[in-house]
């Protein structure tokens, strides 16, 4: 086995984990992930934790998907079993990978709908837990980003296994000017957007669940935006649902999409507005900051971290980013989408430009302080 699975594992259950003798531990293992999820057995055991494995396997959830769509049964009642094993678990990782990137792609929307809908609970329960996510390089995943097996897993590794101590400090700098700050302004040559941020805490996601950051690897500074106006380009391709959408334009009034074009992927991206109430709000604004991503892969696990973007979550907003006794936006999607800062581009907190042309201010390059 490469030795860099044991880094990885290791990371994932010290670091970002957490995990502590007598933690009830879950571990989906995707279809492609088993070396990662035999390293990481390895050492939860050693840390004294106890161990469920399952099974995550894309082509078994299609197979599911397609079941219920031609049957008369519906999605209203949550699976009691799987609440169950979610309410005694202290720690839930998800290793992902798979075989097939557009193993779903075939069920009918209105079953995706349904499904997402009739597995709130089931998502809540998740939630509840410390929770991360990360992924094990398959050659499925390399070819969706268009690399080398080889280089693909370089290229995983050099995300993960990274100084997340150094990392944290720099972020931590953000993280201060958008909790203290009020009002975000997002502008590139396509892109008119302000989002109110007044009273919201910003997650630094450093890759633990200490600090509210539940995927692996991590590197954004992340908040749920009270309010949006403008338009934005989404001008960086995500693939959801084994549809790729390219090229989307929202058009935002009072934090709801009412507008959208796409070049490509429009029905998709109509179906997930249309999933529920809270689906056509935006509940995240992110701020990639690490640089050991530094290409699209069609991962957003990946892709929503890389330096130089921003991005937009429609649907679901995270609790850690709101005030005490405040809901935020309810919604059964958190779909991100991804905006490239490279060229001409400004993000400014309250007038004052903290980032021009992807290059924050206080990072080597940076261009002199200007107001907005």
């Amino acid at each position: 086995m490469d030795d860099r699975i044991h880094e990885h594992a290791a990371v994932l259950v010290d670091w970002s984990a957490r995990i502590d003798p007598g933690d009830n531990v879950v571990i989906s293992v995707a279809e492609g992930a088993h070396e990662l999820g035999v390293a990481v057995a390895e050492a939860v055991g050693e840390r004294g934790g106890t161990l469920l494995a399952v099974n995550d396997s894309a082509e078994l959830s299609r197979a599911y998907l397609q079941g219920r769509a031609t049957g008369e049964a519906d999605f209203d009642d949550p699976p009691a079993h799987e609440l169950a094993m979610l309410e005694a678990t202290d720690v839930y990782l998800r290793l992902g990978g798979g075989r097939n990137t557009a193993a779903t792609a075939d069920v009918p929307p209105e079953t995706r709908q349904a499904a997402r809908r009739g597995r709130t609970e089931v998502r809540e329960a998740r939630l509840a837990t410390d929770w991360v996510s990360t992924v094990h390089p398959t050659r499925s995943l390399a070819q969706q980003a268009g690399m080398s097996f080889e280089a693909y897993q370089d290229f995983v590794y050099d995300a993960v296994l990274r100084d997340w101590e150094s990392l944290a400090a720099e972020m931590a700098q953000l993280k201060t000017i958008l909790d203290e700050g009020a009002t975000v302004h997002i502008e590139t040559p396509t892109t008119d957007l302000r989002l109110s941020i007044e009273n919201r805490t910003a997650v630094n996601s450093t890759a633990s669940v200490a600090d509210d950051s539940h995927n692996l690897p991590s590197g954004e500074v992340f908040t749920a935006p009270a309010d949006a106006n403008g338009t934005i380009t989404f001008d960086l391709p995500r693939t959801v649902d084994g549809t790729r959408l390219e090229n989307v334009e929202l058009t935002i009034e009072d934090n709801n999409v009412v507008d959208y074009t796409a070049d490509h992927g429009a029905e998709t991206l109509q179906e997930l507005l249309e999933t529920d109430d809270g689906a056509s709000r935006i509940g995240e604004l992110g701020i990639g900051m690490n640089r050991g991503i530094d290409r699209i892969t069609d991962r957003i696990l990946f892709d929503e971290k890389m330096a130089e973007t921003v991005h937009l979550a429609i649907g679901r907003a995270y609790d850690a980013c709101l005030p005490d006794g405040e809901a935020g936006n309810a919604s059964a999607i958190h779909v991100d989408l991804l905006a490239d800062m490279r060229t001409d581009s400004r993000l400014s907190v309250d007038g004052e430009v903290i980032q021009r042309n992807g290059i924050f201010r206080w990072e080597d390059g940076s261009t002199e302080t200007l107001t907005d």
